[in-house]
């Protein structure tokens, strides 16, 4: 008396047979049996075996195969699987993964007539981590339009003291904020910040008025976020 069915032992199989895959991969990338024995260094009596169906390739031919093909090993060998393999930055060295920070948001800055300077440290800008600054803040106004800094702008600001002639400050006067080009007669003791707009004219302050600003940072970036 039998207790126990003896059970066929099940195998997985491909959905379609390599050389199917082959031929499917070479079509899609307009590749001839000739293209790919150059791509791969694949014998051109072997790669007809492939391309037949006569056999399959070992693991090292198969690896060759896919990478000239760009299509996963899997997929080529006919398994269910996608087709394209993930994205590698091996394979786009003029590439480079973006490497991102949170810069605080402090506030909005006059490009146009200066406007109160208000700190907000609770809100944060996301953006590549290269950016060489301590804070960002909201351009307001078209007054620094010629240096392409337009209204809703995010400005990236260094803290320093000090910038070079001609440089773009973020600069406090009475406890407002404005953003223009900065240009200090050290010999009169006069001071110009200097818009990007012709319809608008430079602040200029001399002797005591220089008292009440100091620059804030030097704008090194901006960016469109609206």
């Amino acid at each position: 008396m039998q207790l126990f069915r003896k059970t066929e032992q099940r195998r997985y199989t491909p959905m379609e047979t390599f050389h199917n895959r082959l031929q499917q991969a070479m079509q899609q990338k307009h590749m001839t049996q000739s293209d790919l024995c150059a791509k791969t260094g694949i014998s051109r009596s072997t790669m007809s075996q492939y391309c037949s169906g006569s056999f399959r390739p070992k693991e090292s031919k198969l690896r060759l195969l896919a990478k000239a093909l760009g299509v996963k090993e899997a997929w080529l060998l006919g398994y269910d699987s996608p087709e394209e393999p993930p994205v590698s930055w091996e394979d786009y060295p003029n590439l480079r993964p973006i490497q991102l920070k949170r810069f605080p948001l402090l506030g909005e800055i006059a490009c146009g007539e200066p406007i109160f300077a208000q700190e907000d440290r609770e809100t944060f800008l996301i953006a590549d981590a290269e950016i060489a600054a301590d804070f960002c803040l909201l351009a307001r106004g078209d007054s620094m339009i010629g240096a392409r800094i337009y209204d809703g702008d995010a400005v990236f600001i260094r803290s320093q003291p000090m910038v070079e002639n001609g440089e773009i400050a973020a600069v406090i006067i009475d406890d407002e904020a404005t953003l223009k080009r900065v240009y200090y007669d050290r010999e009169h003791a006069r001071l110009q910040l200097v818009p990007e707009n012709p319809a608008y004219s430079p602040l200029v302050y001399v002797g005591e008025e220089l008292d009440n600003i100091r620059i804030l940072g030097k704008a090194v970036g901006f960016m469109s976020i609206f």
